[in-house]
């Protein structure tokens, strides 16, 4: 039995077999390449006998005698090409035997259908565009090790259909959430990324230098401060689709640069929000996935994005889970039936509202499978809110949860600026960012009543591909430095 080269030996050969073609003419790094269409394109349009000029990366390649059958692959598809050796000549067939699985080459010929049934073209000249001089992982079956697929993202691309069929579906939601938004009215805008201070949000930033103005600047982690002043300045409805950047941890849900979509709309509130998440979820259902019936995680569950989506407050399901008569206890008598459910109780958590928000985070939230809207959350946690009329402890907002995790909050903003200036320096106590001043000022020039929303662009892949980690769905997710 020949012994297995190894990595070196086979990128040797291969350089060996790039010398080989220059020598015979072959440019090993060619030039442009006109195609009659990419290689889907060419499937769906075939008819026997038609020219065709195609393109591609060699997935395969096998010699029979005089004959030699290469499948290329382009992204878009895979098709078989066949090089006869009585058609090409001997020294141009000849040099097609140096080609390498990797190699890109590009073929004029004419369409037909072999015998076993397979589209096919019948190779009249053929072109190398590109040498790869590095083996290809696995063979073409397929890159198994997690690591490798998320650190060489362009090796799990080709070799591994399902991702590339991934991102390609992630495109389809982005272009359609933009489609759907524009339908209704709203533009898309741009705001800074590089900030001056952090704000919309409760989290550590990314913190760099500004050599010019010779000043601290933060990556944001929120456009939300800045698409608020464009409702100020008369911007009815506007949303961004853009990167927010977080300098904590990583996990299965989470990586520090991050997509978020992000909408505000001028008179209205949560409901024209919800208004939106049940107008635009359906929507992608329907152009990108075909059904409302969305297959999730290992075990297959499925979640039904058939709108109307429940709705229940926060209160309701506290006391369904602990009991009618939870919000009229004492915090000790709380306390202790919380730690006789389960709950792994903190020293950190010294009262009720504390411990209502850990009992419905820690135990409640994971069990919410369907679409559902939380509403009527405590303002501590929702400094951007409004407070609901009935009960200023309260803000008027909802979290939008699927399969157990947040996936979209949406407000009634805040547009007080007396509010908003007492609500942020609640932050400062807590040790949050600084009130941003100009913010206040541009409130105090008079914001309209307005709605707010902020959808996790890549949570949202990945329920709507059956991705269990964040990172399959990111293409160029963080990642420790190798060793």
């Amino acid at each position: 039995m020949a012994q297995e080269q190894t990595p070196d030996q086979y990128r040797a050969q291969r350089i060996e077999n790039r010398r080989k073609l220059a020598e015979l003419g072959y440019a090993p790094y060619g030039k442009a390449f006109p195609r009659t269409g990419n290689l889907a394109e060419v499937r769906a349009g075939f008819e026997e006998g038609k020219a065709a000029s195609v393109a591609g990366r060699i997935m395969t390649k096998r010699r029979m005698g005089k004959l030699m059958f290469i499948h290329l692959n382009d992204g878009t598809d895979a098709f078989q090409v066949l090089l006869k050796r009585d058609v090409l000549g001997e020294e141009t067939y000849n040099a097609a035997k140096l080609l390498d699985l990797g190699d890109f080459i590009g073929v004029h010929g004419t369409l037909f259908t072999t015998q076993a049934g397979e589209k096919t073209v019948e190779v009249a000249e053929w072109q190398l565009l590109s040498k790869a001089i590095r083996q290809p992982p696995e063979k073409w079956h397929g890159l198994q090790d997690t690591e490798e697929r998320y650190r060489r993202r362009y090796l799990d691309l080709m070799s591994n259909p399902e991702s590339r069929a991934r991102f390609d579906k992630r495109h389809k939601i982005i272009l359609g959430i933009r489609n759907y938004l524009t339908s209704k009215g709203f533009i898309e805008v741009e705001t800074p990324i590089m900030q001056g201070q952090a704000g919309g949000a409760a989290a550590k930033p990314f913190v760099t230098h500004h050599n010019a103005l010779d000043r601290e600047m933060v990556l944001r982690i929120a456009p939300e401060l800045y698409l608020k002043r464009l409702i100020v300045g008369g911007f009815d409805k506007v949303f961004e689709l853009g990167k927010d950047f977080r300098n904590e941890g990583i996990d299965r849900t989470h990586n520090p640069e991050f997509t978020v979509l992000e909408v505000y709309e001028a008179y209205g509130d949560r409901t024209s929000m919800k208004n939106i998440i049940e107008g635009l979820l359906p929507y992608l259902c329907d152009t990108v996935l075909g059904t409302r019936q969305v297959p999730y995680g290992e075990n297959g569950e499925i979640i039904n994005f058939e709108p109307p989506y429940r709705e229940v407050t926060q209160q309701d399901l506290i006391k369904e889970k602990m009991g009618e008569d939870w919000f009229e206890l004492d915090y000790e008598t709380a306390r202790a039936r919380a730690a006789a459910a389960g709950l792994e109780l903190v020293e950190e958590i010294t009262d009720m509202v504390t411990l209502s928000h850990e009992v419905y985070d820690k135990m409640i939230e994971g069990t919410l499978r369907q679409p559902t809207f939380v509403t009527r959350i405590p303002k501590q946690y929702v400094p951007l809110a409004k407070a609901c009329p009935d009960d200023p402890s309260l803000v008027d907002v909802f979290e939008f949860v699927v399969a157990g995790k947040e996936l979209c909050p949406g407000y009634t903003e805040q547009n007080d600026p007396e509010a908003q200036r007492a609500a942020f320096a609640n932050q400062v106590e807590a040790d949050a960012e600084p009130t941003d001043q100009d913010f206040v000022e541009a409130l105090e020039y008079g914001m309209p009543p307005t709605g707010g929303l902020g959808l996790g662009i890549d949570r949202l892949v990945m329920f709507m591909t059956g991705a269990d980690c964040i990172r399959d769905v990111i293409l160029f997710p963080q990642m420790k430095s190798e060793k």
